[in-house]
């Protein structure tokens, strides 16, 4: 290796230092909003890290954090469904949710450069922002306080709730009670 080659290695190495030494809490805090779990978000974090190292010569005069969010974007995106999110403080969301209100409202990104990375129309977006908005408002339903679960039913990607139980399985499938108005 060059005296050259050499020379540039180390500045990128003290470049890259000194963006994570800065960047890096920022980022692992929306890596942990996204996954919902610590050591979940530290892995997909030094695998965006990664990558911006590795793409850091090519970057000249783009923001290295904007890699780095973006790429850290891409990477939760495109998650098979088994490794989806479970748990946290956006434990109600789903997983595209959780996206655009961290990109939002976390990252403080505005929605048409939201629905441009995303590549969703500018509407979807602030739908998906608003009724993400208002299941965090919301209390968690009285149905679960009752039944003594911690969680509400998940929502799938879509936003829809999973289907409730037929009357047999909600009764206990005990005997079926009459008709209105029949004689008992």
């Amino acid at each position: 290796m060059g005296r050259r080659r050499a020379e540039a290695e180390l500045r990128r190495d003290a470049e890259f230092a000194a963006f994570t030494a800065g960047a890096g809490g920022r980022l692992l805090h929306a890596a942990t909003l996204l996954t919902g779990d610590p050591q979940a978000a530290e892995a997909l974090l030094t695998t965006v890290l990664a990558h911006v190292y590795a793409d850091w010569f090519r970057m000249r005069a783009e923001d290295p954090y904007e890699q780095a969010r973006s790429e850290l974007v891409r990477r939760f995106s495109y998650r098979p469904w088994w490794h989806r999110p479970r748990g946290g403080q956006l434990d109600r969301l789903s997983a595209r949710e959780r996206l655009i209100v961290t990109m939002r409202f976390f990252e403080g990104i505005a929605e048409e450069q939201t629905a441009a990375q995303l590549g969703l129309p500018l509407e979807r977006v602030n739908a998906i922002s608003a009724r993400a908005a208002a299941t965090l408002r919301s209390r968690r339903p009285p149905s679960a306080a009752a039944a003594g679960t911690s969680r509400p039913p998940r929502r799938t990607d879509r936003g829809e709730r999973p289907e409730p139980p037929d009357r047999a399985e909600r009764d206990g499938g005990g005997a079926r009670r009459p008709a209105r108005g029949a004689s008992r």
